[in-house]
């Protein structure tokens, strides 16, 4: 089954032209040309990725994208005319996964499309990470803390799933930032100890197995103690 793409711009020539790119390379495509016909696409549908304007009717990009990030990890890929910095820096703080400036190459962004959803879907994994009272599905996308469901961001997902596929292996935040986001990050580290920060506050108790290491990064470790992570 072809992966689903909602490609939500409100430039009937610029849409119909992704659409085009994106069919022949063989997705299925939804098209949305506002904010909230999009909305309405992301509450009914089930998608594995989604290409979104900033600047669309009704329900801007960034608003569309917050709610998307609040509600699921679907991989996304933000459209600007503009080049701001501080416009993409808001994108990824929103939860993008890759940005791309207007105009671009239909071939660039299907490649994009195509390298994201390779980085985030991997039907071959281990179905199941254990490690402690995590229980990670890489199929279903959820994780279970003590016998509860945690609503992650796909950052969040992305981040504890590369610790605990590789248990005990030391992570850079630059190898983390490399492997995760996947992009030339404007930003700098930082970005990595607030969503480490964030994902343990989720954790709960079981956060202590996220351990860091002094100038050197995070690893994921059982601890059958019970500590503060630091």
């Amino acid at each position: 089954m072809p992966y689903t793409i909602l490609v939500v711009e409100d430039e009937t020539a610029m849409r119909e032209i992704i659409t085009s790119y994106l069919q022949k390379s063989g997705f299925a495509v939804i098209e949305a040309e506002d904010g909230l016909a999009g909305l309405a696409v992301l509450k009914t549908q089930q998608l594995d990725l989604m290409i979104l304007d900033i600047m669309i009717p009704h329900l801007d990009g960034f608003t569309l994208c917050r709610y998307a990030r609040e509600s699921s990890m679907l991989p996304i890929i933000m459209l600007t005319a503009r080049s701001d910095e501080d416009d993409k820096l808001r994108g990824f703080e929103l939860g993008a996964d890759d940005y791309i400036t207007k105009p671009f190459s239909p071939k660039v962004l299907v490649a994009k499309v195509k390298a994201l959803l390779k980085r985030t879907v991997h039907p071959g994994d281990i179905q199941e990470l254990k490690g402690g009272e995590i229980r990670l599905n890489t199929i279903t996308h959820t994780v279970v803390v003590s016998g509860n469901r945690v609503e992650l961001t796909n950052k969040e997902y992305q981040l504890l799933r590369t610790l605990m596929a590789n248990q005990g292996k030391v992570f850079s935040r630059e190898e983390l930032l490399s492997t995760i986001w996947g992009y030339e990050y404007a930003g700098d580290t930082r970005t990595i100890d607030t969503h480490i920060k964030r994902l343990r506050a989720k954790l709960g108790d079981e956060a202590r197995h996220i351990i860091t290491l002094i100038r050197a990064g995070y690893k994921f470790e059982v601890r059958k103690w019970t500590c503060s992570p630091k």
